[in-house]
This record gives structure tokens, sequence and C-alpha cells, in this order.
């Protein structure tokens, strides 16, 4: 996966997502979306066939650190069903 950013600001980060897909970028969406200084949080692709999202978050503080913030939340949340599941 390959991250290009577009535009930053300190509340306005978009960037571009070369090898992703909906199911990765859903997931950020959502759990950013869990954040409450988080104001936007979305994503497109503009051709599924190129594999290239462009996503956009807004946020009342730092919009990276709630990008930042939101992957460890779903790094924890893999791990622990990981966890679960190892144990059936």
């Amino acid at each position: 996966m390959e991250l290009n950013v577009l535009e930053q600001k300190k509340h306005r980060i978009l960037f571009e997502l070369r090898g992703a897909d909906h199911t990765f970028c859903n997931a950020l969406k959502q759990e950013l979306w869990n954040d409450e200084s988080v104001t936007a949080a979305a994503y497109s692709i503009r051709h599924p066939l190129l594999g290239v999202v462009e996503f956009l978050v807004e946020s009342k503080a730092d919009s990276k650190e709630a990008i930042s913030e939101a992957v460890k939340r779903l790094l924890k949340r893999n791990k622990d069903f990981v966890a679960a599941f190892a144990k059936l």
C-alpha cells in the first residue's frame, strides 16, 4: 500500500492510497468517526480497476494524530480478535 499526501493542514488532510480497497478504507473511516474531534472522514475510489483511493479527514484537533490513533485502535481490535479466535 502506498500513501501520498495531496493536501495537508493542521485540521485537514487529503491523501491518496494506492492498493487499498473498501475493506480497509471503510474500517478506517468508521474508526475515525468514533473520535469526537473528527468532523469529516470520507473516501472515494474513482475507478475500481485502478485501486486509487482518495481519503479526506477533517478534525478539530490535529488530523494526522486522529488518523494515527484510529489505526492504533484498529490494530488492537485485530489483535483481540485473533486472540479470541485462537481460543476456539
